[in-house]
């Protein structure tokens, strides 16, 4: 590879037409260009950007410690292999910001999917850290299970060479959390490889024990490296840790005004699922098929005045724990899951409050009778039923969990409606000990206004193992029950070809027949697709006939006075 490029020198092709009009390419590879780039995510264009940079100048002299360039590592640093395991994107983001960290310290490190890990890289390597999550109820991603399957299998390698360290996403809702990075601790212990740093379990809450894992970790191996030369080697070619920034995140989302909140089902259906049509407009956020939108979500204030109700805490009183010194009342409609009963949370809960009986439903033995008790429990019912008389407000608001932001597929493409986004939401409500249970976030999307008045706080949120096949010609299958079609409709879109794009890939043809006396018809909408339509033309004109622009538009104008050109739109 040649040059890396700065992230201020990255630009988004697809932001603006005028970057297209303005590029040296002719009509039909500027196209394919454009239709391969909008496949591409942050990180491919990236390292695109810096391939071709290194095309265009192969003369450059680059030092020795360029990315790619770098000389094979001393042999007091032992190779070191980050090997990750994503369903959604996350643990590929956290994985790219380790080899970051493990480079801004000098250290060579190989960034590797571990559907491309092989046995060798296995045997291979010095220094193994796993970052992994785990898909619903204890399944590794998809992407993981070919490598889980291998480490669980006869054929699993000996690894008394290696060092690993762990870091394990998950959900503390489900059952079996972080189970997926608990197996692959295990079983690498198993195999007879160290252990150089504690396994982390992250909730959905990750970034701050995260952050203090890769600290960690790379500290750790940046100490046991002193003594060997620094190498300035990053990642092998293919797979660059930088990205770019996203202005808009899940702690700076984007207020995306509602253009649209149509209900989908009948008006007797037991089911609410709605299509709503999001502003983008005035955003930074630049999305693919398969992405998704992180909306930021707020606990209902009746929700929340009702749980304060049964609680002996000053709703107006600052939390002293809090370093921003919030109000109860505020950290609990923003910021704390007052929602479904989990594990993790009855377990602090009993703990904390000294229940013995809630103590008693927690062994291990009792597991059935466990699941039965949590099922359609929220923390209302559990204060309601077992008062926290012992604790202060900040020592209750230390057992919650911090309130996740919700994901959903986007049901559009970019290119078929640029400042936008659409979602199809289900909105969840259900009956449960005499109660009326609503989603936090859809029941919020539902009752949102079209116009300025209502907005939705929204982030992107990457999903890099689910994307359209670079060639646009690959036949795909797409199954997805129920509001599972939501992506689809986004492929579809993404897929859609414009008859302009037809009337440039067939120039040359249509030249030919228009030369031999051919009538031209154009019939439908006239603010844009006529327009369009008659740029196309032109381009055709241009490009086969061997015409300026002006000698173009003089042919199309004599098709039409002979009447060979008409049109009928509206």
């Amino acid at each position: 590879m040649g040059v890396q490029p700065t992230r201020a020198a990255i630009s988004d092709p697809q932001r603006t037409p005028d970057t297209w009009a303005a590029a040296p390419f002719e009509a039909p590879l500027a196209d394919e260009l454009r239709r391969l780039t909008a496949r591409l995510n942050d990180t491919q264009r990236l390292w695109l950007s810096g391939y071709l940079a290194g095309l265009a100048a192969p003369d450059l002299p680059v030092p020795a410690t360029a990315v790619g360039a770098a000389p094979a590592a001393p042999a007091a640093q032992a190779p070191i292999v980050i090997l990750f395991g994503s369903q959604s994107g996350n643990s590929e983001q956290l994985a790219g910001r380790l080899a970051e960290a493990l480079t801004a310290r000098g250290l060579s490190c190989t960034l590797l999917d571990m559907m491309d890990c092989r046995k060798h890289h296995l045997q291979e390597a010095r220094r193994l850290l796993v970052v992994v999550s785990t898909h619903g109820e204890g399944i590794p991603p998809d992407r993981a299970l070919p490598l889980h399957e291998l480490l669980h299998s006869r054929k699993a390698p000996s690894l008394g060479q290696l060092e690993y360290a762990v870091l394990a996403l998950g959900d503390s809702s489900y059952e079996h959390y972080c189970e997926t990075g608990r197996q692959f601790d295990t079983r690498l212990r198993e195999l007879g490889a160290t252990a150089l740093h504690p396994r982390v379990d992250c909730d959905v809450d990750f970034e701050t024990p995260a952050h203090e894992w890769i600290e960690a970790v790379a500290g750790r191996l940046a100490q046991s490296a002193q003594g060997g030369s620094a190498v300035a080697h990053a990642v092998e070619p293919g797979r660059p840790t930088a990205s770019i920034s996203n202005a808009h995140t899940r702690k700076n989302p984007f207020p995306a005004a509602v253009l649209t909140n149509q209900r989908l089902t009948a008006r007797g259906s037991t089911k609410d699922v709605r299509h709503l049509e999001l502003s983008l407009e005035g955003s930074s956020i630049r999305y693919e098929p398969g992405d998704a939108l992180g909306i930021v979500p707020r606990n209902r204030a009746s929700d929340v005045d009702h749980l304060l109700a049964l609680l002996p805490f000053d709703a107006a009183a600052p939390l002293t724990d809090d370093a921003d010194g919030s109000p109860l009342r505020e950290a609990l409609l923003e910021r704390f899951d007052i929602g479904p009963l989990t594990p993790g949370l009855l377990e602090r809960y009993a703990g904390a409050t000294g229940n013995r009986a809630l103590a008693d439903l927690l062994r291990p033995e009792r597991r059935e009778d466990l699941r039965r008790y949590l099922h359609g429990r929220h923390l209302l019912d559990l204060v309601s039923e077992v008062p926290p008389a012992r604790l202060g407000a900040a020592d209750f608001a230390a057992l919650l969990r911090p309130l996740a932001p919700r994901l959903y597929s986007i049901a559009s493409s970019q290119r078929a409606t640029p400042d936008e986004a659409h979602l199809t939401v289900s909105v969840v409500t259900y009956e449960s000990l005499g109660r009326r249970r609503e989603g936090v976030v859809s029941g919020t999307l539902a009752g949102l206004g079209a116009g300025e008045r209502d907005s939705a706080p929204v982030y992107l949120h990457r999903n890099p193992n689910f994307r359209l096949p670079a060639d646009p010609e690959t036949a795909i299958v797409m199954i997805g029950p129920g509001t599972g079609v939501a992506p689809f409709r986004g492929f579809l879109a993404e897929r859609k070809i414009y008859v302009q794009q037809r009337l440039r890939e067939c120039g040359a043809e249509l030249w030919s027949w228009l030369e031999e006396g051919a009538h031209l018809y154009v019939c439908g909408d006239a603010a844009q697709m006529a327009h369009d339509v008659h740029a196309a033309l032109l381009d055709v004109v241009r490009r086969h006939g061997g015409h300026r622009k002006e000698d173009a538009e003089a042919y199309l104008l004599g098709l039409q006075r002979e009447r060979r050109y008409q049109r009928d739109v509206y």
